[in-house]
Order: structure tokens, then C-alpha cells, then sequence
């Protein structure tokens, strides 16, 4: 499996504060099967100054110590870049990375408020040529109050990422019900773990492709978490691998859990 989404270079944002947390986290995912991570810090200037260079930097020492600690993990580079003004001109300079240097990027959105021209400013970002890749939507607490943007930002060609773990219910019954619906309504391209550490957002994608399956089936839930994945890190387009499947025979869709949220 390849994780896309994941905090895992030491003491530069809210994920791993050090090195050895990093190597422990780099060891769950190596026995959780991934073989692949992103390392994807934030990005938000003024409180997250992170940038190409300091990502970099810190990838490079990461890599070392996996190697000396022996631990088979490929890292490749990215960032979970928060939606800001300037932000079409900075990644045009490179001052932040897309994801392994594609024209696919992680786009955060704020957490409890919808910005202000959201659906405009990634309509901007595809039109410049760049895929955004939409992080954890279901676990946004306006999702319920604007769930048709996301649906039409995936019409005019955004990507979707939920994350693994809203699937078994670490982010409780809500981003759990908006994981599945999504997933339930083929709106999901990516399945990510967006792991900060080894507690609660532990680097686990395997339990969410097991929880996708019963949704969209065993084929659909191998591409939400490989071959999209890998169509990102060799920068294809997005007609590359199939779109997004729907609800598996074997389950009656949103509708029948919506009582049980």
C-alpha cells in the first residue's frame, strides 16, 4: 500500500515530535503493509512555515535513519497545504511541493469554518493545471451544510482523501458517516492515513481498505490506497485508473445507516 497523507518527519508540525516517534511510526507502517509515505507536513505561514527546502532537509535525514535502522520504508516528498491567499504563485515557484513533484497536491481546508471562495480557489487550482487533492473532507464540521460543493468540485476534477481511520470510527460516528456516504456515492479517490503519531492517528491504512471493501468492493478498495496512489507518484492523469466506484452489492447504502449515525 502507498500512504499519501501521513505527519511523520520529526519536529516540524503537529505530527512526530522526534526522531525516534518517527522510526517507530515508519515500523507500524512497514508491518501494516505500506511501502510507500508521503511525508506531508503542514503548510499554513505563521504557524507552519515549512517549505520545499525544510521538507526536503528533514526527508533526507529521515532517510538516513531508516537506513541505518534498516527499516524498508520509501519516502517520497509532499505537503498538507492549507488553502491561503498567494498559495497558485508559491507552488508555481516551488516553494511548496506537490506530491512526489506531480501536479497533484494535498489541500487543506479549515477545519470549522468553510473559507470564503473555497469551491472558487480550487476551480483556480485546475484550471492552472494542478489536481487538488481535497484532505479528510469528512471530517470537516461544515461538511454537512455544503456536501454538494464536494460533489461538484469532483465533477470539475478535484480528488477526494478520507482517511483510513474515519472508517473504523476513531473520528467518531460522524466523519464516519460522511466517510461512507462519500464512498457509498463514488466521490472517494484516495484512502490515507494521516497519521501524527502512534496513539489515536496511528500510520494504519490497512484497517481502512478493509472497511472500504464492504463499500465499494475488494478491486476499488486496492485502488484507493495503490493504484491511484502509485498514478500520483509517476504523475499520470487522472483518466489513468478507473474513477472512483460506488456501493458494493453487499451493502444498502447511506440511507440505510442514516438512522445509525
Amino acid at each position: 500500500m502507498i500512504d499519501l497523507h501521513c505527519h511523520l518527519l520529526p519536529g516540524i508540525d503537529d505530527g512526530s515530535p522526534d526522531m525516534q516517534v518517527s522510526l517507530a511510526m515508519a515500523r507500524a507502517a512497514v508491518a501494516d503493509g505500506i511501502v510507500i509515505t508521503a511525508c506531508t507536513p503542514h503548510i499554513y505561514p505563521g504557524l507552519y512555515d515549512n517549505s520545499r527546502q525544510t521538507i526536503e532537509w528533514s526527508i533526507e535525514a529521515l532517510r538516513n535513519a531508516l537506513a541505518e535502522e534498516e527499516i524498508p520504508l520509501q519516502l517520497v516528498i509532499g505537503a498538507d497545504t492549507h488553502l491561503v491567499p498567494g498559495l497558485l504563485g508559491r507552488l508555481r515557484s516551488g516553494a511548496v511541493p506537490t506530491l512526489a513533484g506531480s501536479a497533484y497536491l494535498l489541500l487543506e481546508p479549515a477545519h470549522h469554518v468553510a473559507p470564503p471562495g473555497f469551491e472558487q480557489s480550487v476551480f483556480e487550482l485546475v484550471a492552472a493545471g494542478y489536481i487538488p487533492v481535497i484532505t479528510h473532507p469528512e471530517r470537516l464540521s461544515w461538511i454537512g451544510d455544503h456536501y454538494d460543493v464536494f460533489k461538484r468540485l469532483v465533477e470539475r476534477g478535484a480528488w477526494m482523501q478520507i482517511t483510513s481511520g474515519s472508517l473504523t470510527g476513531r473520528f467518531g460516528s460522524d466523519a464516519r458517516y460522511w466517510a461512507e456516504r462519500m464512498l457509498d456515492e463514488g466521490l472517494v479517490h484516495l484512502l490515507a492515513t494521516d497519521a501524527h503519531g502512534l496513539g489515536n492517528r496511528p500510520p494504519l491504512l490497512a484497517e481502512g481498505r478493509h472497511a472500504a471493501e464492504k463499500w465499494v468492493g475488494a478491486e476499488e478498495a486496492v485502488r484507493l490506497v495503490l493504484d491511484r496512489p502509485q498514478c500520483i507518484i509517476d504523475d499520470l492523469a487522472p483518466s489513468s485508473t478507473p474513477p472512483p466506484g460506488g456501493k458494493s452489492k453487499n451493502r444498502p447504502g447511506w440511507l440505510g445507516r442514516l438512522f445509525g449515525r
